[in-house]
This record gives C-alpha cells, sequence and structure tokens, in this order.
C-alpha cells in the first residue's frame, strides 16, 4: 500500500512539488495542476500518516497550514523522482516498443 501511495499520480506529482519548498495548500494545489481539493487533501493526509509529510499548522487568523517534507519524505521523492525523470528520458524508446508490439499482435 504505501508503494501504491508514493506511485500514485498525486502522489507522485505532490512529493515533487515538495521537493522544491514547503507550500501552503492553495499553493500546492495551484503548483500540482488539475487535482481537486479533495484528491490533495485525501493525497496530503495519506503521505503524512505514511510519514513523508508534515503538515504545520499555525496558530494564527486567518488559519495557516504549511506542508512539507519530512527526511523520509525527502528520501522517497528523490527515488521518485528518479523513476519520473527516467521514464520522461525513454519515452521515445517506450512508445517504439508498443508500436512494435501492436505491430505483431494486429497481423
Amino acid at each position: 500500500m504505501v508503494l501504491e501511495h508514493v506511485t500514485s499520480r498525486w502522489g507522485v506529482l505532490v512529493l515533487a512539488a515538495l521537493r522544491e519548498r514547503s507550500y501552503r495548500f492553495s499553493e500546492l494545489r495551484r503548483q500540482v495542476g488539475g487535482v481537486s481539493e479533495k484528491m490533495l487533501a485525501q493525497t496530503l493526509q495519506t503521505l503524512e500518516r505514511d510519514g513523508f509529510v508534515d503538515r504545520d499548522a499555525k496558530p494564527v487568523i486567518p488559519p495557516r497550514v504549511d506542508y512539507s517534507l519530512t527526511t523520509m519524505g525527502q528520501e522517497v521523492a528523490e527515488q521518485v523522482w528518479g523513476i519520473t525523470r527516467w521514464v520522461e528520458g525513454r519515452l521515445d524508446d517506450v512508445f517504439e516498443a508498443r508500436e512494435a508490439y501492436d505491430g505483431t499482435r494486429g497481423s
């Protein structure tokens, strides 16, 4: 389940964004384009529960909550980021392999 949390679509994007710096919820939502408020909240809660994200609620008005990576979160974010970069660099090869596979299956 933990692997699923960090490699899910939103998990990967949240971890990648938080590699850069801490974010408030609304900032993070803008940074992770296309994510709904509900899905971002669920993803952050799951990653926080797993020990990857730190939620820092400051007792001010209006309320301020910052999200950042824990030490363990930084480690897993680097691993996920490396895989993401590798996949991006090999997309052409993947597409070629798919075409070759589909060509043999379609005959």
